[in-house]
């Protein structure tokens, strides 16, 4: 079966909370997710990311740490088109300028509390991995009533 919807993580994991993507999908590895979804770790290499988006997916769930001015660890979830971060801006540019098209767009990013050099994730982002793990499996399974994506959800 052809994955029709790509998890993928994006950051820097040797930015603290950077690496919250990466974070999120280890743990997704063990969730049960179905067989139409891929997990990927795109880490910083988001130009990768924009390639293998050529191949065609019916919904990209992108995972970063995005500053929105919310208390850390806090996830939001919006559609790639209301978003204004670096990651995921990059990668839909990009894409558009390739003539792919990557089908529904969302990320889910968490507040982060720091980005300064250094392995591992503060307490409040570590706290809201499991949160976001939640919240992509269902995502993942088409079943997420509480969280319609408007312009910025909150989870």
């Amino acid at each position: 079966m052809r994955p029709r919807v790509l998890v993928a993580g994006i950051g820097n994991v040797f930015l603290g909370d950077d690496g919250f993507g990466v974070e999120v999908l280890r743990d997704l590895d063990r969730a049960g997710l179905p067989p139409w979804v891929q997990i990927a770790d795109y880490e910083i290499a988001t130009v990768h990311l924009a390639y293998d988006l050529m191949g065609g997916y019916d919904t990209t769930i992108l995972l970063d740490a995005t500053p929105h001015g919310a208390a850390p660890g806090t996830l939001t979830l919006t559609s790639a088109t209301d978003t204004h971060d670096l990651h995921g801006d990059a990668v839909i540019r990009l894409l558009r300028l390739l003539g792919g098209d990557a089908g529904r767009v969302l990320v889910l990013s968490c507040e982060p509390a720091c980005v300064d050099g250094g392995i591992g994730l503060s307490t409040q982002v570590r706290a809201a991995v499991p949160a976001a793990v939640r919240a992509v499996t269902e995502l993942a399974w088409g079943a997420h009533p509480e969280l319609p994506v408007k312009e910025k959800t909150e989870v």
